[in-house]
């Protein structure tokens, strides 16, 4: 019987090698970073922790050479990418050698020493104080974070935006002291510093930055919305330096918008054009004072099917306007504009969410820009609108696997649109409702990912239901229904951190695992008890989180308390499961990317991540 199941284990794994490779021949590559092998070694009370990645365009057969010191480890070599090495002494630096058909690659990468703390300190350059016009003092704390080999090496630096105290959400009046955002070398050397000046103003949704390879040369360039007074990495004004365009009560609602194009090497401005969507009358976007105007969301999206393009939004509760833009040999260049306001738009006015995901929702080779409770197409055009209206949360993934394409969920704030369909599960490729919680309230947080084995696919739930709501509690994303009255207590971001498949409640500085049997979240990791702080109040999310490093399993950065450093965690629990690093999955990628936009909401990869997937097909990726 054993050797029935492994002949017919093989046999599907032939046949989805197969169908990958037929795919390949179908669909262009997608352009992909050509990442380093990702050695990560942590001191735990088994001994070092060792992983490493595979890469996106390796074969699953692929094994490797384990080095400690210089020294081999492994008698024969390892298909796992993951090694517990019990007996390890301090100073114990490793690299890991691949090994094709019997044959060792020659030594390249360098080798890595072990996290003695089980976690990485990575020291930040806090800001100095400011003054506002009014006198009102502030200091600054870290916020939204991104990743990405700004310098072309092959392993990412980390890229933080530093908030000041007195930010503000877009309906509340007030004077804020100016955001900053910069990038570091894991080991905290500070490559540059932008500082967007007095005229952007600071909140949760008025600057998200892009930190990708927009041009495919190997280095990331990093893409935002500036404006006159912003100064570069390298100490140049961008604009009016004079400029202030702040009125009494702090909004900036005059003046010029600008787009730039900064090289992730220098923070030097490499481009710098008018900022699409513009401005016009604050008052055309909903009201007059400034709060739906400087509405801003942004993501990356691979248009075409193989090159990445940036995508700028302004507007979500009434009006939508979203540019697509290309960075190109030199030049910044627009591919399209989407206005709601446009005949045969009007579906998508209103429909926008606090966060934007990009994803091939029609599965045709191209991404497009889910925005909310509306889709656009990879071409700029409206594909479809549900017309359920804004919401604050948003998840697009394979969520039902037994489904064809890519679903989306999303939980939604207005009753008197939304209809009863207070967070749901809709089709990505068409609209078409699934499935619904019912709900007569503004339903503010919700989440889907596997976390019960008992269940095909992945489990959701929103901050709606329970108990005493039959229609609510723990649902199950493939079939609709209730799995128990009761659900985790956590709704705000996921992580795969142990050695099974299913993922973990990561929410404030906690990372939990949902038991069953128990109904309860058990606690696997306080960062607290490390200082670790998270961030944006009840949305409670880290800096960052991402498959950094290692094996396929996910980091999380988190800031300390007193805003000088962060704290990189990263497993050490074994697993037997092996996958190739989720940042060569390019929807995971563009999430990422996409994470520091508003309300941060957690990757999803193209393919089902839990128990009972299937193998993820190696979609053909062109590495630069």
């Amino acid at each position: 019987m054993a050797s029935s199941v492994k002949t017919k284990t093989a046999a599907l794994l032939a046949l989805a090698g197969l169908l990958a490779i037929q795919g390949a021949a179908a669909a262009p590559a997608r352009q992909a970073e050509k990442l380093d092998r990702g050695v990560v070694a942590i001191r735990s009370a088994e001994g070092v922790f060792v992983s490493w990645r595979q890469l996106g365009n390796e074969s699953p057969t692929l094994a490797f050479n384990l080095y400690r010191n210089g020294v081999k480890l492994n008698d024969k070599p390892l298909l796992a990418t993951n090694y517990l090495d019990a007996k390890a002494p301090l100073d114990a630096q490793y690299s890991v050698r691949p090994v094709l058909n019997g044959v060792e690659a020659k030594a390249g990468e360098r080798a890595v020493a072990t996290w003695l703390e089980g976690f990485l300190r990575v020291p930040l350059r806090k800001p100095a104080d400011g003054v506002n016009p009014d006198g009102e003092a502030y200091s600054y704390v870290v916020n939204d974070g991104s990743a990405a080999d700004l310098d072309g090496d092959g392993s990412y630096e980390l890229l933080v935006k530093w908030q000041p105290t007195n930010a503000h959400d877009n309906s509340h009046k007030g004077y804020t002291g100016a955001t900053l955002v910069d990038a570091y070398r894991l080991d905290g050397t500070l490559l540059w510093r932008i500082d967007l000046g007095k005229n952007i103003r600071a909140g949760a949704h008025y600057t998200t930055y892009l930190a990708y390879d927009f041009d495919g040369d190997g280095r990331a360039e990093v893409m935002m919305k500036t404006a006159d007074g912003s100064v570069d990495g390298k100490g140049k004004v961008i604009g009016d330096a004079k400029a202030d365009y702040r009125n009494g009560d702090g909004f900036i609602l005059t003046g010029p918008e600008y787009l730039t194009v900064f090289d992730g090497r220098s923070g030097a401005a490499l481009a710098t054009t008018e900022y699409t969507p513009p401005r016009g009358e604050a008052a055309t976007w909903g009201d007059a004072y400034g709060n739906r105007v400087d509405r801003f969301l942004a993501g990356v999206a691979y248009l075409d099917g193989a090159r990445p393009s940036a995508v700028f939004a302004r507007g979500y509760y009434t009006r939508a306007v979203l540019a697509a833009w290309d960075w190109r040999d030199g030049k910044l260049t627009r591919r399209w504009v989407f206005d709601s306001d446009t005949p045969g738009n009007s579906a998508s006015a209103g429909q926008g969410a606090h966060w934007m995901a990009t994803a091939d929702a029609d599965g045709d080779g191209r991404d497009d820009i889910v925005y909310g409770a509306a889709t656009i197409k990879s071409d700029g055009s409206l594909l479809y609108s549900t017309n359920l209206c804004h919401g604050d949360a948003l998840h697009v993934g394979k969520h039902a696997p037994g489904r064809a394409g890519l679903q989306v969920f999303m939980v939604h704030e207005s009753p008197k649109c939304y209809q009863g369909a207070g967070a749901e599960m809709h089709d990505a490729a068409t609209g078409q409702v699934l499935w619904k919680i019912e709900s007569t309230i503004d339903v503010g947080r919700g989440i889907c990912m596997d976390i019960d084995a008992a269940h095909p696919g992945n489990e959701c739930w929103a901050a709606v239901g329970g108990i005493n709501n039959p229609a609510g509690g723990l649902v199950n994303a493939t079939t609709g229904q209730q799995i128990s009255a009761v659900r985790p207590r956590a709704y705000n971001f996921g992580l795969w951190w142990d050695g099974d498949l299913l993922r973990e409640s990561l929410d404030g500085t906690k990372i939990e695992k949902w038991n069953p049997s128990g109904q309860r979240l058990d606690l696997l990791l306080d960062g607290a008890e490390h200082r670790a702080g998270s961030n944006n109040g009840t949305k409670a999310n880290p800096v960052l989180s991402a498959d950094l490093f290692g094996d396929w399993r996910e980091e999380v950065v988190w800031r300390t308390i007193s805003d000088d450093a962060l704290l990189v965690f990263s497993t050490t629990v074994p697993t037997r499961h092996r996958l190739p690093t989720l940042m060569h999955d390019t929807q995971y990628r563009a999430q990422v990317a996409n994470q520091n936009a508003a309300y941060n909401q957690p990757p999803h990869p193209s393919f089902f991540l839990g128990e009972g997937m299937t193998p993820p097909p190696q979609a053909p990726l062109q590495l630069r």
